[in-house]
């Protein structure tokens, strides 16, 4: 079990927004340190041990394995109470990978183990220093009726990728496994399904419909593709050409 050491707060800006974090454990602090702000907060975090608890929990009826320390679990705790705050400013919390290139954001959905970071990692393979990973596990999405910003965390995930930026989205990529790689248009109605998977979904009723509300604008908001790929270097540049509006290489 961690030792728990006096509560300490900061304060950071995520997504357009001032947050002060008062936790139980310095982990939190050190994985925001590029998000922190003198600015004055407009939410006030803080978590308790019954926070920790109701993570490892969650974990635990998951199966997960290595999500017992104290100190790690707060780190979810802190962004699972910033997603709910963030709601309101409809603003959601996506499982997915984003990427931008020339200013526009990409982003990459799919079941878990579906190769996500895999082709991320492919799209820097193929066009080097154009790429830069906004987010390659939990992003941020503004939404609204004029368009979609994403926008950087630092829950990034195991290659710990992100950025402290924004990218307005350009397109959502659905990735499937196939023996070759083949790319295809597909309608929102086609995609919704995965993307309400996809989406931070609360237990609060008036909060889960407004992520309802997100999830259908976002679907009808964004150019959506279906791509059956292969783990090889082709998959990224037919998915690079293909969403890019006639971009070649």
């Amino acid at each position: 079990m961690d030792s728990v050491k006096n509560m300490e707060k900061h304060v950071y800006r995520f997504a357009g927004h001032t947050v002060e974090i008062c936790s139980l454990y310095p982990k939190i602090h050190t994985i925001c340190s590029e998000y922190r702000t003198e600015q004055n907060p407009e939410l006030f975090l803080s978590i308790s041990q019954r926070d920790i608890d109701d993570e490892r929990r969650r974990s635990e009826k998951r199966e997960l394995g290595g999500y017992s320390h104290d100190a790690y679990l707060e780190t979810l705790a802190v962004y699972r109470k910033l997603a709910e705050s963030l709601i309101e400013y409809d603003i959601l919390l996506f499982h997915g990978s984003a990427l931008a290139v020339d200013g526009a954001c990409y982003l990459f959905a799919a079941q878990s183990g579906m190769g996500k970071s895999t082709h991320a990692r492919l799209w820097r393979e193929l066009l080097g220093g154009q790429v830069v990973m906004v987010n390659d596990d939990k992003p941020l999405l503004a939404i609204s009726d004029s368009g979609v910003t994403v926008w950087g965390t630092p829950w990034d995930g195991k290659h710990r990728l992100s950025s402290n930026i924004s990218a307005p989205l350009r397109a959502i990529c659905l990735l499937e496994r196939g023996e070759e790689n083949s790319m295809e248009v597909i309608t929102a109605k086609e995609a919704w399904p995965m993307l309400w998977r996809q989406s931070y979904r609360p237990t609060e009723p008036e909060k889960l419909k407004r992520v309802l509300a997100m999830t259908d604008i976002l679907s009808k908001q964004a150019r959506l593709y279906r791509l059956r790929c292969t783990p090889d270097i082709q998959a990224a540049r037919i998915a690079y050409e293909t969403m890019s509006e006639g971009g070649s290489l």
